[in-house]
């Protein structure tokens, strides 16, 4: 009962969050708040070790950390095991509201093969990633200018890696000392209180002791009786083989006035909200110089070639006009390849209803941050759900072209895309493994992917398809000619190929800004969460698409070409081929990936994610031209 009160609730502020429209975000937490009382244990879970050097997690137990007695796994959903992480239990535990200093968690001697993992994972700049209440471990950091607000870095790096002046050796240092920060709201009427913030500063520090190493000794270097703390890395701890290490932590609360619903707002800081407003304002140019164009087209030229052809009173007249009337009985011929044509227009219609009602989830704040993998999870689900959509709009498409054989075009439908996706999702799949990465997907969630394809997602296809074909054909608004009409030659700024690639560079440019932030959130591993600015943005990209392939379509009929249908899909989707190459450009310019298995990973989920833009982009685009086509055409009188 209280669950669905809080759900109401939740609906009820987003519904005033959408009416305000607060510049800064549209979020909402997306999990119950639990309350604590002194002395109360604090369960610390740690998550995946990620590095933004390779690419790859790795479980935090994948190295020899301290562990508990029973390593126990937290139930992961499905897009948490997508993403790679991996929640465990720790031997860090704290009472709610005790400080505690210098804990000695476990003392560790080296070999020679746990010192080479340290080592490795040093090298390539690993991060620890842990949880306390659901919030991530972060690290405050200071910016260089003046009265900047603190920015938070996630998860602390296992050590640091120092070369002296003057030599080339280098040494490797471990930060084994933890000194944690948790951020609590008290409710002056119950005594409880709310955690709202998990810090940490890591120190690399080589502790003393006197004497042999027992359960009970007490380190000279940080000592909670003598309140000797950690406060500097100096002399800090060295990572070689036979090295002493013993991990240690401190625990300070420290009250706080921010609230259990704002406790995000720090993590998710945008300092760069003047960018996002700057882009949507870029977007927004493009799209009235495009509707600018589309006013002319239709209101002046449009409306003008309507009339005028609708008061030709002899054949003779007729016959000297030229422009796109005159291909009024090629314009609807069914193209080369009609029934490919179908399968991609069904297959964008799926894309973007799974965008449409993720975006509108995300907005209204139910895919928050703070519900991991919740993104992923949504996305794939609602990919499966639409299913429904995408066989609808082929079926429905392949009977215009007086196609028969709806089952091929469903099957077609239901296994292209997915298919082509999964092939390159495998052999991704494998590399990882071959890295014993913890992002590589384990079998059950790779039998799960599968039972949500053929399971669910095939069946709905099969479906929509059926309901589709079923119903009466789309009918042309003008006959079709048995003889096809001569197309005549086209000048080379007419051409197809010059067309298609000028077509799609304005949405490109309408999203690229966007699109920094959505890479840099992906892998950078920071926090994507301004949903609002992105729907605007996913509007105006529907907008841009639509609009200059009916500006572009229009010319190409006027110059006599009817061969309009593959043409409009390719004009808006070539904007995929200005996303891929900015992700090269992106990968040679942001990341500093060195390792070859990371270069194909990310280049093979950049791949996917062009091909799902050029889907989604073209049948936009399609659409927008399929109806401008009908509208054109039926508003003039053919003899």
């Amino acid at each position: 009962m209280a669950n669905r009160f809080h759900l109401g609730f939740q609906l009820g502020i987003c519904v005033l969050l959408l009416l305000s429209i607060h510049g800064h975000s549209f979020y909402l937490p997306g999990v119950a708040p639990q309350d604590f009382f002194k002395g109360d244990t604090l369960r610390v879970k740690v998550n995946k070790l990620a590095s933004t050097k390779t690419q790859l997690p790795y479980s935090y137990y994948s190295i020899p950390y301290c562990r508990p007695s029973k390593i126990v796994d937290s139930a992961e959903n499905l897009g948490e095991v997508l993403r790679g992480d991996r929640i465990e239990n720790s031997p860090y535990e704290f009472q709610m509201l005790v400080p505690q200093m210098c804990n000695v968690v476990c003392r560790l001697v080296l070999d020679e093969k746990t010192a080479k993992e340290f080592k490795e994972k040093i090298d390539d700049e690993y991060r620890v990633n842990m949880i306390l209440d659901n919030l991530p471990l972060v690290v405050p950091m200071s910016r260089l200018e003046k009265d900047s607000p603190i920015i938070y870095q996630h998860g602390y790096f296992v050590g640091r890696k120092v070369q002296y002046a003057g030599t080339k050796e280098e040494k490797y240092f471990i930060n084994n000392h933890l000194t944690f920060t948790v951020k609590y709201h008290k409710d002056s009427q119950t005594d409880s209180a709310r955690i709202v913030g998990f810090e940490v500063n890591a120190f690399s520090v080589k502790h003393q002791y006197d004497g042999d190493w027992t359960d009970k000794t007490r380190l000279t270097t940080c000592d909670a009786h003598a309140k000797r703390m950690v406060t500097s890395s100096d002399p800090p701890q060295e990572v070689e083989n036979k090295k002493e290490i013993i991990f240690t932590y401190d625990v300070d609360f420290q009250e706080s006035d921010i609230k259990w619903a704002s406790r995000w707002d720090t993590y998710l800081l945008m300092a760069d909200d003047q960018v996002h407003w700057f882009s949507i304002v870029n977007s927004l140019m493009i799209v009235l110089f495009l509707s600018g164009m589309v006013a002319m087209i239709m209101l002046r030229t449009l409306y003008r070639d309507i009339s005028k052809y609708n008061q030709l009173e002899t054949q003779e007249e007729a016959q000297e006009e030229t422009g796109w009337k005159l291909v009024h009985g090629d314009v609807f011929r069914p193209p080369v390849n009609s029934d490919l044509l179908c399968v991609y227009v069904g297959t964008g219609v799926q894309f973007f209803g799974m965008i449409l009602i993720a975006m509108i989830f995300a907005v209204l704040g139910f895919l928050s941050p703070s519900n991991r993998g919740g993104l992923m999870t949504a996305l794939l689900l609602l990919w499966v759900l639409m299913g429904i959509f995408g066989g609808y709009a082929s079926a429905r498409l392949y009977k215009t072209f007086k196609g028969t054989e709806w089952k091929s075009i469903t099957l077609k439908t239901a296994f292209m895309f997915p298919g082509i996706a999964f092939a390159i999702f495998f052999v991704l799949n494998a590399l990882i493994w071959g890295e014993k990465s913890s992002g590589a997907v384990p079998f059950g969630t790779m039998f799960a992917l599968v039972f949500l394809w053929f399971g669910i997602s095939v069946p709905l296809v099969f479906v929509g398809s059926y309901i589709g074909f079923k119903k009466p054909a789309i009918e042309d608004p003008v006959k079709t000619n048995k003889i096809p009409r001569q197309i005549p030659e086209q000048p080379w700024y007419m051409s197809s190929a010059f067309s298609i690639f000028i077509g799609g560079i304005l949405p490109f440019g309408a999203v690229f800004i966007e699109l920094f932030f959505i890479l840099t959130s992906i892998w950078l591993q920071q926090f994507y969460y301004i949903f609002g600015f992105l729907f605007i943005v996913f509007v105006i990209l529907i907008v841009t698409c639509a609009e200059i392939t009916i500006v572009l379509c229009y010319f190409q009929l006027c110059s006599e070409d009817y061969l309009w249908w593959w043409r409009s899909y390719l004009t808006s989707g070539s904007s995929a081929l200005y996303l891929f190459l900015y992700t090269v450009f992106y990968f040679f310019t942001k990341l500093n990936i060195t390792k070859p298995v990371s270069g194909f990973f990310y280049f093979g989920y950049m791949l996917i994610a062009s091909y799902a833009f050029f889907v989604l982009t073209g049948t936009i685009g399609f659409y927008a031209c399929f109806w401008f086509t009908r509208l054109i055409y039926s508003s003039v009188k053919i003899d």
